[in-house]
C-alpha cells in the first residue's frame, strides 16, 4: 500500500488533502505525520508555512516520542534539532538520539541559547565529542565559568594518535553534512586549506580603500583595540600559553593581556645574538600578526585573510576595519550566522549585516539579530515580522532582549497562533 508521505513527495495529493497534510489532520500513524509535515515544511513553498506554524505546535509527547526514537526519520531528527525549530524540552532526547547526526549538533552548538547550552553540558555525548565541544567553544552566550568547563573537557578528550581509520570514517558522513550545511569544517587543517583556496583580486581591495579614504586617514594609526578588551576577545586560556606561563601570574586587565600579546610579537621578531644558533622559524599566530598592523594594514587583512583573522577584526574597535570583513569574498554564511548573535562588536557592524541580501536570505542571521540584546531596537524591531512562530515564543521569554522587543515577539506569536487555529 502506498504511503501518504510517498504520494506527497509524488505531487499525486489534490490541493484539499494537501491542506489538510499541512495541518497534520490526515489519518495516517504519528511518524507519518511528522515525516509529512517536515517535507511539507522544507520542500513545499505553498503549504510549507501551514506546515512550519502546526509542526511548532505540535504535541510535546508526541514530538518527545519522536525526538527519542532513533528509527525517526532523519530529515525529522535534522528539523527538530535546527536551531531555529527546536523546542527547548525536546533538546535532551535529541542530544542522545545516535540517529541525530554530529554535524547537526555541531552547527547547533554555534549559536545556542543559554538554556541550550546547560544541555548540551549535560549531556554525556556532548562532552565525549571534540566536534561538538570545539564549537560550542565559539558560542557568544558561553559564560565564563562554562568556558573553563569545555577547555578541560577538550583537554581530556584529546584524540590519541593510535585512534583507529575505522572510528575516524564513521564520522565521516556526518561531517561532510555538517561542513556542507553549515559552512563549517570540521578539521582544523581542512578549514585552513578551503580558507586559503582563491586569491581575492587585488582590485577588490583598492576599490574599498579608494571609498572609505577620508575614514582611513581619519584612523589610519589607531591600534587594533576589540570591542570587549583583549582577553574576552581571546579567552582566558589563550594567555598562559603565549607567555607559557600560569595564569596567576598574569594581569586579567585588558591593557597588560595587550601588551603581552605584543610583548610576544616583538620578541618573534627578534634575531638571535652573534654566536647563538638561530632557533627554528616561528609563524606569528593571527592576534601577533594584528597588532602590528595599522588601519589601512587590518583592512587589507579583513579582505583578504582567512576565518580566524575575520573573527578577530569583525571586532576592531575601528568601524571601517570591522566593516571590511562583511566586505570580504571569502566570508562564509556560517561566520555571519555567529557574528549576527556576538554582543562584542559595533552597533555598524549589526546594521550592516541586514543592508546585503545575501545575507538576509539566511534565516538562522535574521533569528540572531533578533536574539542579540545588542541589535539596536529599531532594527531587531523590523525584523522579527520574517520569524517563525517558535522562535517568537522564545525570544518573548528571553530576558536578555529588551523589554519592548519581548511584548512584540509575544504579542506576534499570539496572533500566528491564533491565524493558524482558524484554518
Amino acid at each position: 500500500m502506498t504511503r501518504s508521505i510517498d504520494l506527497i513527495r509524488a505531487s499525486r495529493l489534490p490541493s484539499n488533502m494537501m491542506q489538510f497534510a499541512a495541518k497534520g489532520a490526515l489519518s495516517v500513524p504519528p511518524d507519518e505525520n511528522l515525516e509529512i509535515l517536515v517535507y511539507l515544511a522544507k520542500h513545499n513553498p505553498v503549504f510549507g508555512p501551514l506546515a512550519r506554524m502546526t509542526l511548532a505546535g505540535w504535541d510535546e509527547k508526541a514530538s518527545l516520542a519522536a525526538a527519542s526514537d532513533p528509527k525517526t526519520a532523519r530529515e525529522v531528527l535534522d528539523y527538530l534539532v535546527s536551531p531555529e525549530n527546536l523546542r527547548p524540552k525536546l533538546l535532551p532526547a535529541l542530544l542522545e538520539n545516535p540517529s541525530v547526526s554530529e554535524g547537526e549538533l555541531v552547527k547547533f552548538a554555534i549559536s545556542a541559547s543559554p538554556e541550550g547550552i546547560a544541555a548540551l553540558l549535560q549531556s554525556a555525548r556532548v562532552r565525549a565529542s571534540t566536534g561538538i565541544l570545539g564549537s560550542l567553544r565559539s558560542n557568544p552566550y558561553l559564560k565564563a565559568d562554562q568556558a573553563t568547563v569545555v577547555v578541560e573537557l577538550l583537554k581530556a578528550g584529546k584524540t590519541p594518535a593510535s585512534v583507529s581509520a575505522t572510528g575516524k570514517a564513521a564520522h565521516a558522513h556526518d561531517d561532510e553534512a555538517m561542513a556542507t550545511k553549515a559552512g563549517e569544517p570540521v578539521h582544523e587543517a581542512e578549514a585552513a586549506a578551503g580558507d586559503e583556496a582563491g586569491e581575492v583580486p587585488e582590485e577588490t581591495v583598492t576599490a574599498y580603500l579608494a571609498e572609505h579614504a577620508p575614514e582611513i586617514a581619519a584612523e589610519q594609526d589607531k591600534p587594533f583595540q576589540p570591542v570587549g578588551g583583549i582577553v574576552d576577545l581571546l579567552g582566558a586560556d589563550y594567555f598562559p600559553v603565549l607567555e607559557n606561563k600560569p595564569m596567576t601570574e598574569i594581569d586579567g586587565t585588558a591593557e597588560k593581556a595587550a601588551a603581552a600579546a605584543s610583548a610576544a610579537a616583538v620578541a618573534a621578531k627578534r634575531k638571535p645574538a652573534a654566536g647563538v644558533n638561530a632557533a627554528p622559524a616561528h609563524r606569528d599566530n593571527a592576534m601577533q600578526k594584528i597588532n602590528r598592523l595599522d588601519v589601512k594594514g587590518r583592512i587589507q587583512l579583513a579582505l583578504k585573510g582567512n576565518k580566524e583573522e575575520r573573527s578577530l577584526l569583525i571586532r576592531d574597535g575601528t568601524k571601517v576595519v570591522a566593516l571590511a570583513v562583511l566586505e570580504a569574498p571569502k566570508l562564509s554564511d556560517g561566520e555571519v550566522e555567529r557574528f549576527a548573535l556576538q554582543k562584542n562588536v559595533l552597533e555598524a557592524v549589526l546594521r550592516q549585516i541586514p543592508l546585503k541580501r545575501r545575507f538576509m536570505k539566511n534565516y538562522i542571521v535574521v533569528r540572531n539579530l533578533v536574539s542579540n540584546p545588542r541589535t539596536p531596537l529599531d532594527l531587531g524591531l523590523g525584523l522579527m515580522k520574517h520569524l517563525l512562530t517558535q522562535d517568537l515564543k522564545n525570544i518573548s521569554a528571553n530576558k536578555e532582549i529588551s523589554e519592548t522587543v519581548r511584548k512584540l515577539a509575544l504579542k506576534m506569536y499570539k496572533q500566528k497562533l491564533d491565524a493558524a487555529n482558524k484554518k
